[in-house]
Parts: C-alpha cells; sequence; structure tokens
C-alpha cells in the first residue's frame, strides 16, 4: 500500500508556515497540491525491507524530539559557568540546528528538519507550550500581587508604559525602513508588547542564581514581573483581537468581547468548581487520578474556547491555570507535569524558533540596525523608567540600574508574542530573526550586568557570639535550624527541647527549609511566599507555598505555641546545593547565629542501617563546616525522633571528650541541655597514658574562676590545649556542684584500638544520644589516628562516624559539634595560681571514688556531691 501512495517529501515547496498555510487553503477554498494519508507513512517496517525509516513520520519524529533534547542539554552545560538560564541555551539550540548553521550543510536538513515534518512537530510543540502556560499560571499567586505595594506596581507600569511607547514611536518613524512587507499597525503593537514584557520564569531563575531572590531588590523585581507578566497577557490578547490583517473592526469588538466572557467564567464558573473539588477531598488524601484527568482535559478545551473565539490558545491555557487555587491541588498538578513539560516538550518550541530564525535572510543592514535601534531604545526606557521610580522610593542608584536590567530579561513571553507575530504575518523572517537573536544578547547580559551592579552592603562589625563556649550557658540561645524533607522536622523539634528552652535561658530558632533549585519557578514563588510570610508576621499567604514547606512551617509554629521559652522564625531557602552554604552563611551572619544545626545525609532504615537521601547534601554539609561563620551541629537522628523517646520521662545523653576546641563546645552545649531537669549527662573523658608528665611539664594551671562569676572566659593567649581543656572542665565542675544528674568518668588509651574497646564495652541500652566533637584531642594523636584513616564520612569526624557506623547501637542518636575558633578573643584575667598540684589532686580524688571498670560510669550521691567536686582538682 505504501507504493502506491506518494509520501510527503522534501521536493513539494510547503510555505515555511504551516499553519498559515492550512489557513490559506482552508480559507480561499482553493487547494494547490494533493495531501495522500496512508497508515502505513506513520510506522516502518524497518530497515531490512528495503526502507529509509527517515521517510516515516513517527521515527522521524523521535528523531527530531532526541537530537532537540541531547543539544539543548549540552548548550545547557556548556553555558553554565556563564550562569546563562537555560531558555538562552534551548533558543540556541534552534539557532544550532536550523538553517543558520546546521541547516546550511548539504542533506541535514532535508533529512532530520525536512519541510513535510514541520507540522508535526510544531503541533507537539505548541501542545506542550499550551501546558507550560497552563502551569505558568497556575504557580502565579494572584495574592503576591495584592501584598506587592504600590513601588513593584509602578516599576512594572513604568518597565512597561515607557518602552511600549518608545518602542512604538520609534518603529513607527523608521516603519518604511523596518516594516515594508507586513501590516503596519499590527507590526507597532505586536513589537511594542514584544518590547515591553518581562519573562517571569527566567527572571526568577536568574534572581535565585545571583543570590537576589530574598533581597528586597529580588522581592521587587518578582512582584513586578508578575504585574508584568499579567499585563503583558492581556495585552496579547488585545493586539491578537484587533490587528488581524482582514478583519474588521465589528468582527475585533466580538473577539474582545468574547475573551472577556470567557475570563469572567473562568473565575465565576471554574474557580469556585474547584473549590468545591478540593473541599470533597478527604483530610489527608490525595485528589484522584480522576480529577486530575478532567483538570488536564479542561486545559484543551480551554485553549480551544480561546482559539475559537480568535485568541491563541495558550492564553486560554494561562488563565485556566490561574483560577485554580494554589494548595494541595496545585501542587499536585505541578508534580505530575513539570518535568515532562519543561524537559521534553518546551524545548520543542523554543526549537521551532530556531527553525525558523534564518540569520542568513538579514540581509539589509539598514534594517537590521534600525531593529536593534528600535530594541535598544525600548530598553533604555525601561531601564530609565526604572530608575526614576527607584529613586522616587530612595532606592541606590546602582540598585535601580541592576532592577532595570532585571525588568529586561526576556525568553519565553517574547518568543511566543514573536512567534505568533510571524503566524499572523505581522512580522517577516527578516524581523523575527532580528528581534530572536536581539533578545537572546539582551537575556545573556542581565546576570553578569547584575552582578556587577549588585554588590551587597559591607559589614563593619561582626558580632562576637559565635559559638556555644563564648557565651553565658543560661543566656538566650540563637540557632539555625536547617531542614531538607518534613523527616527533618521531629529530630530538630526533639533536640530543642532536650536543649532546655526557657524563660530564664530562651532559645530564638530560625527554621530554614533548603529547598533544591531545580529549573522550575514553583519552588522560587515558594520562597518568594515564605519570606513574604516572615517578613508580615502573617499566615495568609501561606496557600502559596507548597505543601512539604507548609508543614515543616506549621510544625514549628505549632511547637512554638504549646512551649514556652522558644521564639521561632520560619525561612525557606531556594539555591542549588553548590552554593547553598553560602545562603545559609549568611544567614547566620545577619541573624547573629551561634549554633547551626543540619541534618546527616544519611537517615535510618526499618532494619536499623543506614541509607543515604540525597548525595548533594553532604557536599553541602562539608561546605559549610569549612565556610561556616559560627559552630555547626551535624545531628544524626537513629530513634531520638520517635514519639516513646519523645514522652520519656528521663533522657540519658553521653558526652566522649578527648579535648581540643570542638570537644569543649560539645561540652558547652552539653552543659545547657544538662540544665534541663529531665536530662541526665555522662561525661566519658579519654586521657593518653602520658597524660600526667604532660601536665607536670606544662605550665602552672590558672584556674578559671574570675570575679563575675557569670562570665566564660576562654582567652586562648599563651594557652596549650590541654590547660585550656583544664580550665573548662574546672569551670564546668565548680558551677554544677552538687548536681546529681551529672557523671564523670576518665578511660586512659594508648591507642585507636583501645577507643574503640572501650566504647563497645558500654552499655548503650540506657542511652539516648552520643555527643561528640568533629575533631577530637590533638592532631595526629594515637587515641583516633587510626580511625581516620577508615572515615566514610569526613564530615563527622572519626569518633562520630564510628558511632554511626553499623558495628554500634542503632537506637541512639549522635550530635557531632564543631567550634567556631574566635580568632583575637580577649584574654581573662588570671587568678593566682593553685596552691596544689592540679593533678595530685586528681588523682586523690580519683583515689576517693574508683572507677568501675571499662564502662567507667558511676552514680554519686548528693550526698557525696561536695567531696567529689571539689575545688582544687582538675577532675571531677
Amino acid at each position: 500500500m505504501a507504493s502506491t501512495v506518494a509520501p510527503l517529501n522534501a521536493d513539494v515547496d510547503l510555505p515555511t508556515n504551516v499553519t498559515a498555510q492550512t489557513h490559506n487553503a482552508t480559507a480561499s477554498k482553493i487547494t494547490n497540491m494533493v495531501v495522500c494519508y496512508s497508515p502505513m507513512m506513520i510506522t516502518t517496517n524497518g530497515i531490512w525491507q528495503g526502507v529509509n525509516p527517515l521517510e516515516f513520520s513517527l521515527p522521524l519524529f523521535i528523531l527530531q524530539v532526541a537530537v532537540i533534547v541531547i543539544t539543548t542539554r549540552v548548550l545547557v552545560l556548556l553555558l553554565k559557568p556563564f550562569r546563562q538560564p537555560r531558555v538562552i541555551a534551548e533558543i540556541l539550540a534552534g539557532v544550532v540546528l536550523g538553517p543558520s548553521l546546521m541547516g546550511q550543510m548539504d542533506g541535514w536538513g532535508n533529512m532530520v528538519f525536512p519541510q513535510r515534518s514541520l507540522l508535526t512537530l510544531e503541533t507537539v510543540a505548541h501542545l506542550g507550550l499550551l501546558y507550560f502556560l497552563f502551569l505558568v499560571g497556575l504557580e502565579m499567586d494572584l495574592d503576591v500581587i495584592k501584598r506587592s505595594g504600590k513601588k513593584a506596581l509602578f516599576v512594572a507600569l513604568a518597565g512597561m508604559a515607557l518602552p511600549f511607547c518608545i518602542g512604538t514611536a520609534t518603529s513607527f518613524i523608521f516603519r518604511h525602513q523596518v516594516s515594508r512587507n507586513v501590516h503596519q499597525t499590527s507590526f507597532l503593537l505586536f513589537l511594542g508588547v514584544a518590547l515591553s514584557v518581562t519573562a517571569f520564569p527566567v527572571l526568577a531563575r536568574i534572581l535565585a542564581e545571583t543570590k537576589l531572590l530574598n533581597t528586597e531588590l529580588g522581592r521587587i523585581a518578582m512582584s513586578a514581573a508578575i504585574v508584568n507578566d499579567m499585563c503583558a497577557w492581556i495585552l496579547l490578547a488585545l493586539a491578537i483581537a484587533i490587528t488581524e490583517v482582514d478583519s474588521t473592526a465589528l468582527s475585533s469588538l466580538w473577539v474582545l468581547l468574547s475573551g472577556v466572557v470567557f475570563v469572567l467564567i473562568c473565575f465565576y464558573v471554574v474557580r469556585p468548581a474547584m473549590w468545591w473539588l478540593i473541599h470533597r477531598i478527604p483530610e489527608g488524601e490525595s485528589i484522584s487520578d480522576m480529577d486530575v484527568s478532567l483538570i488536564l482535559a479542561g486545559v484543551l478545551l480551554a485553549g480551544v474556547c480561546t482559539e475559537a473565539i480568535g485568541i491563541h490558545s495558550v492564553f486560554g491555557a494561562f488563565i485556566y491555570g490561574l483560577v485554580i487555587p494554589s494548595g494541595p491541588l496545585g501542587v499536585t498538578l505541578i508534580e505530575k507535569l513539570e518535568d515532562f513539560v519543561t524537559g521534553l516538550l518546551l524545548p520543542l518550541f523554543f526549537a521551532i524558533s530556531g527553525l525558523r530564525t534564518n540569520i542568513t535572510k538579514a540581509r539589509d543592514p539598514v534594517t537590521v540596525g534600525l531593529l536593534v535601534l528600535v530594541f535598544v531604545m525600548a530598553s533604555f526606557a525601561k531601564i530609565m523608567g526604572t530608575i526614576i521610580i527607584a529613586a522616587l522610593y530612595t532606592m541606590p542608584f546602582r540598585e535601580g540600574i541592576a532592577l532595570g536590567f532585571l525588568m529586561n530579561t526576556r525568553g519565553l513571553v517574547e518568543m511566543i508574542v514573536l512567534n505568533i507575530g510571524r503566524d499572523k504575518q505581522v512580522l517577516d523572517d527578516e524581523s523575527f530573526a532580528v528581534m530572536v537573536m536581539v533578545s537572546v544578547g539582551m537575556t545573556a547580559l542581565v546576570t553578569p550586568i547584575v552582578t556587577s551592579l549588585h554588590k551587597p552592603p559591607r559589614r563593619l562589625v561582626g558580632y562576637k557570639r559565635r559559638n556555644l563556649q563564648r557565651i553565658r550557658h543560661d543566656s538566650e540561645l540563637r540557632m539555625l535550624a536547617c531542614v531538607h524533607t518534613t523527616r527533618n522536622v521531629p529530630s530538630v523539634l526533639s533536640l530543642l527541647e532536650l536543649s532546655n528552652p526557657s524563660k530564664r535561658s530562651p532559645i530564638f530558632i530560625y527554621a530554614l527549609h533548603l529547598v533544591e533549585l531545580t529549573g522550575r519557578a514553583s519552588n522560587m514563588l515558594a520562597a518568594a511566599a515564605a519570606s513574604a510570610s516572615a517578613s508580615t508576621n502573617s499566615r495568609s499567604g501561606s496557600s502559596a507555598l507548597p505543601a512539604t514547606t507548609e508543614h515543616i512551617f506549621n510544625a514549628f509554629e505549632n511547637y512554638e505555641m504549646h512551649t514556652g521559652g522558644v521564639s521561632i522564625q520560619t525561612l525557606a531557602a531556594v539555591s542549588p546545593y553548590q552554593t547553598m552554604h553560602d545562603d545559609v552563611s549568611v544567614l547566620a551572619e545577619d541573624k547573629h547565629v551561634s549554633l547551626i544545626v543540619v541534618p546527616f545525609h544519611k537517615q535510618q532504615t526499618v532494619d536499623g542501617g543506614m541509607e543515604p537521601i540525597n548525595t548533594s547534601i553532604r557536599g553541602f554539609n562539608e561546605s559549610l563546616l569549612s565556610a561556616s561563620p559560627c559552630s555547626v551541629a551535624i545531628l544524626v537522628d537513629r530513634g531520638l525522633s520517635a514519639a516513646a523517646a519523645r514522652m520519656a520521662d528521663e533522657h540519658r545523653l553521653v558526652l566522649f571528650f578527648f579535648g581540643g576546641p570542638d570537644d569543649r563546645e560539645a561540652l558547652a552545649y552539653a552543659w545547657r541541655m544538662v540544665e534541663n531537669p529531665s536530662v541526665s549527662l555522662a561525661i566519658v573523658r579519654f586521657l593518653p597514658p602520658d597524660y600526667r608528665e604532660r601536665s607536670f611539664s606544662s605550665p602552672t594551671y590558672r584556674s578559671a574562676a574570675t570575679a563575675d562569676s557569670r562570665a566564660i572566659n576562654i582567652g586562648t593567649e599563651g594557652k596549650s590545649e590541654l590547660e585550656m581543656d583544664e580550665e573548662y572542665l574546672g569551670e564546668f565542675r565548680d558551677r554544677n556542684h552538687g548536681n546529681g544528674a551529672i557523671t564523670y568518668a576518665d578511660k586512659t588509651v594508648a591507642n585507636s584500638e583501645e577507643t574503640v574497646a572501650a566504647i563497645r564495652s558500654m552499655d548503650s541500652s540506657t542511652h539516648e544520644m552520643y555527643i561528640v566533637g568533629r575533631r577530637p584531642g590533638e592532631a595526629g594523636s594515637p587515641m583516633t589516628s587510626a580511625l581516620e584513616d577508615w572515615m566514610e564520612s569526613p564530615e563527622l569526624g572519626p569518633i562520630g562516624d564510628m558511632l554511626v557506623s553499623s558495628d554500634f547501637s542503632m537506637g541512639v542518636s549522635v550530635l557531632v559539634v564543631q567550634q567556631y575558633v574566635v580568632a583575637g578573643a580577649p584574654v581573662a584575667a588570671a587568678a593566682p595560681a593553685a596552691s596544689v598540684d592540679p593533678v595530685r589532686q586528681y588523682l586523690s580524688n580519683a583515689n576517693v571514688h574508683p572507677a568501675t571498670g571499662l564502662a567507667g560510669y558511676q552514680t554519686i550521691p548528693a550526698s557525696s556531691a561536695a567531696n567529689s567536686w571539689s575545688s582544687g582538682a582538675v577532675g571531677f
């Protein structure tokens, strides 16, 4: 059958604009060629039957999609070091594959992208565009426009009105040179819309990658871009309605009225129906697949309606997505659609734009130069309008320029406008090619210019409360708790409960939900909504948050409501994992945080093992440990978040003390925990065999006692690590004199094997959490040196890595602490030297209370506490 039917081939001279050809053929009722359809021309029987698969539509379409996606991804990787948005790579991929470059090769165009295949490719590309615009409308929060304020509204209006007027006026002056072959009024209106729009999805990506999303500049740009996008779609609908080449004024009026009726039906019929659908979903259950299918079918119906009206189908899909309420329904639809649409279907649309872009047709230097001049004049007008508004609101001049360039971000919306203008024969091939390339160049300039103009203010004075040892154990503690998923929340709340929040020693928590930056606008909108919610102290915008972020925020806020002594501020940060530690560090420094708590990159399985959640989290933890402006604690949850552990009457903690800054910081945190009446603390100190000789050879020990009993002294000048360990332990002993909840034992170990044996011999069945320092003791100490060679997780240090291995208890959580060492700390005033040798006094106390074996624990009765915590002892 295939042999009797003439296939569609490149010999037939099809117009480049297939849509326009079909329209003209239908309107004139004249058929210039006969297209024979054969089912056998869709799929092939294979090369072994002697046929070329590329002569059949399905194999050719599959090859085209694969070539487009691979080319796009390669260009994304090549442009990534230059921090260019993905839309640049997608447009350039189409230009590279089209007649401008690859099309110049003999046989490439006829073999891979023949004219006969463009109808199928263009149809699927517009289907992907339809659903992408539905997602854009779905992700837009109308409440953002309400709470954006006058500043963002004026920035958006000035950024649209001035370039629209100047662009149309300039193009009108040069109309005879620029638009010789097209309808004049149509050209002016379409060009004005194309020059005045701001690509909201592209702008959101740029703001997130340049760390401006949560700044004042980023919030204004995001809000103004949303307003700009809304106005752009309205203007586009009007332009399509009134600029039909062959239409009359009456038909244009009917198009406008029908469009208004469609919008009203969407807001007053479809939106209430969606609310009814949400309310009938039982609490805790997700939307059914049947409902999702009906909603997605509604996207197609909306597109058909607006196409029948005379407005482009993407406008109907956008309005339909805009009226669907945010929340669980919107999140479900986004999760089901976004990766497939943005990763596979949307690049086809940009490829079609690139295939239509033939740079070789831009031969008239006068036309090209004038089009570039029109574009530059419109961009200059947008920047100047933004600067004027910024000056009226007393924004810095450099920020005004940066905001102007951000509002000049081009991309998806402009490509849609240009393609529609070309479909309507408003733009010719030359104008289309020049506008596409100038738009790409303008968007490529945004990131480098904004990063060079916007520099964060330098902090002239740093804060001093950068670690726990430096502050009083009963003073306010400012913590930054990072969570990646909802599973991290219970363990963080359990740690807060153990940290003894009270009115006497309050804890201020910044609960930060870390969201990985993908190609989506939804997570960036979540961060903007969360930031707005936090800044206004209102939960009115919580409906714009994804379900995960909202659940995390609600959990922390409920804990704050039912617990005294805790103040919690919820935040969200969106960033790639490679640079996420920078956002956390900046936030910690801005909020004067003393401790950052982050979850381990592994979670416990049902059988007690540890499996990785996301390998990128490990890299984030390592980067944060090296760049943090304060102390950092990594929490390994192995039962701490369980309900039984949280409801227990007594919590038993163990601190392994080898010495050094990190172990002293761990002791400082344990000091705060032991103030909790339900917490008991066992301290096990590991000592080398030469501890006595080293102590005798060290300078005279100085007591930590000073005139002010509330101050914690960490003067380091002229002191060895051993001296500072003894001094801080002595201070801890003096302040906790008579506390029966604290027990102490020392263990002398000569090497790593003895260290492992001592820890392994402990009865861990009653313990809830181990607290250790990340870098225990001295560097290269025999007590831990062998363990360092076998570490699987260096971010935990040798002891922490050993404790989370499968060889040790599966039910004991681990907290690994790293101290931020304050440079240039003031030296504490030294008290008179001790009258007795500290080591001899320690030995005499040890004789009074002998150790009880390898476990090394001894319960100290309250009656004997005074004798065991004698004032001159180095130990306890």
